[in-house]
């Protein structure tokens, strides 16, 4: 009884966590909506001729704020914990989404409400992957890790009907556009609410001494029941805890500066960049507007739905059947290859059959419109099965325990950081080039087929460097990584633990 609750203790405390997930998505699908409606922009008073400058700057003040999100929460879920640094996030979100919804008539305002709100998300992006790795049970830590990206794709789903239904049920006027985006505190107050009902994470109670408090929080997140078991783990964060302090006081800058961690510093650079380049985000972002480029027509809200109901379908694919059983690096190539193949055929659909302005008036899309919108939706699927979670489990496995959060922070900056740029140049280039920009992503797709096959290595299981190792590394590249097999690695686990309970 008490394993079983505890697994539904972790199963909600991640869920309640990934709300912030969840809100992030939302805004991310959302916007891509609200900018399309003529309510909108009556009420901030902008011209059909400001139209790109604002979309773009709408979506990337956002990742701004998020990217500096991103470095002011570091020593807030250090000092603070990661269950407050959550709550203090879900609140700076919420004040960034009231002043998003009030009718100011001043797009200033609303960009202002869109840099506070991406403070909140940035901060919140940081901290869930923590809080849910530090709280799950072992043997479900690499599933319940990936509810992060599973509640993205449920978020951005969702905020497209939320857009469909609000075009189509409310009339032209300020609740239309203040509805969708006022619904964003719906998650925020989740998250709010799930924090305040959870325990705060086991391993920095530890970390900051508070063992007594630590141990009741690992107890409750396992079922209340004092096993060996439960003991056993406490004692190995104990143990950890002490290992990473001893790393941490050795650790130099210089360290960095080793050709190993130069290349994992540039790995963790450049495959979020990639993630970018493969075009999804951008996507994400202005699915409607690139609906009604490629002939959806009248029917672009409804098709964008669709679109995100796909991409949920593909996340849960990847956590069912492809996460860690067929490595990460050939899922990398197969994702890049097949998105490069269906950018290029909508690219050659569009260059052949473009659509007419009159067309996002028409009721429904053309026969080449409808072949653009199933490779479209193709395309994210094989995004969602590749390179949407990938990259963040990638990044986390590659580095040393030495090196891990500077990594990991990295990572996650120059993530929001090529996010800001896509977002700034996706509208221009959806207005000024046409087809040419699925093109020019089916080009960044092959591309990345050879950056993986240059200098991604397989990750499956890394075996890092010990202390005195790494210190006298100095082979370039990932020479040094050895690969093993995880199935073999948790096997040979399990049967150790089972000959030392039947000692």
């Amino acid at each position: 009884m008490g394993r079983r609750l505890g697994l539904v203790r972790a199963v909600y405390l991640v869920s309640a966590s990934c709300m912030g997930s969840f809100a992030f998505a939302f805004d991310t699908g959302v916007i891509s909506g609200v900018l399309t409606l003529a309510s909108f922009r009556n009420d901030f008073r902008y011209t059909k001729a400001q139209q790109t400058n604002i979309n773009s700057n709408a979506v990337s003040i956002l990742q701004a704020g998020a990217f500096f999100g991103c470095f002011f929460t570091m020593p807030i879920a250090a000092r603070l914990g990661r269950r407050l640094g959550l709550i203090l996030s879900s609140i700076v979100f919420s004040i960034g989404t009231i002043l998003q919804v009030i009718n100011s008539h001043t797009i200033g305002t609303f960009y202002a409400g869109r840099v506070v709100a991406g403070l909140g998300i940035g901060a919140a992006t940081v901290i869930i992957p923590m809080y849910a790795a530090e709280m799950s049970p072992k043997e479900f830590r690499g599933r319940l890790g990936a509810c992060f990206q599973l509640f993205f794709a449920l978020g951005v789903m969702v905020a497209y009907w939320v857009t469909y239904a609000v075009s189509k049920d409310q009339p032209e006027a300020t609740k239309q556009w203040q509805i969708a985006l006022g619904l964003q505190l719906l998650p925020s107050t989740l998250l709010l609410i799930g924090m305040c009902t959870v325990k705060e994470s086991a391993r920095w109670l530890a970390s900051k001494g508070k063992m007594d408090k630590a141990w009741e929080s690992l107890k409750w997140v396992r079922g209340g029941d004092e096993t060996e078991e439960v003991r056993k783990e406490f004692d190995e964060i104990i143990a950890g805890i002490e290992e990473e302090a001893r790393v941490r006081d050795s650790f130099t800058v210089k360290e960095l500066l080793l050709p190993a961690n130069r290349y994992r510093i540039f790995i963790a650079i450049s495959i979020q960049l990639c993630a970018q380049l493969t075009g999804n985000t951008s996507l994400a972002y202005y699915a409607t507007q690139i609906f009604s480029a490629v002939g959806a027509g009248g029917s672009a809200k409804l098709v964008t739905g669709f679109f995100g109901l796909v991409k949920v379908v593909g996340v849960c694919i990847f956590q069912l059947f492809v996460l860690d059983r067929i490595g990460r690096r050939v899922p990398f190539m197969v994702g890049a290859g097949a998105m490069g193949s269906f950018m290029l055929i909508i690219a050659c659909v569009l260059a052949t059959h473009p659509t007419k302005s009159s067309d996002s008036g028409s009721t429904g899309p053309t026969s080449a419109g409808i072949a653009m919108i199933i490779m479209t939706y193709a395309e994210a699927f094989s995004f969602n099965m590749s390179w949407g979670p990938l990259p963040w489990l990638y990044v986390g496995e590659m580095f040393s325990s030495r090196t891990r959060t500077i990594g990991v922070a990295v990572g996650a900056a120059s993530q929001w950081l090529f996010n800001f740029m896509m977002s700034q140049v996706t509208p221009h280039a959806i207005n000024n080039i046409g087809w040419r920009m699925f093109l020019m992503f089916a080009i960044f797709n092959y591309a990345i087929i050879g950056y993986s096959w240059l200098f991604l290595k397989e990750v499956s299981i890394y075996l890092v460097l010990t202390q005195s190792q790494l210190a006298n590394d100095n082979r370039p590249r990932t020479t040094h990584w050895k690969r093993c097999n995880m199935y073999s690695v948790v096997m040979k686990g399990q049967s150790k633990r089972k000959r030392e309970s039947n000692r």
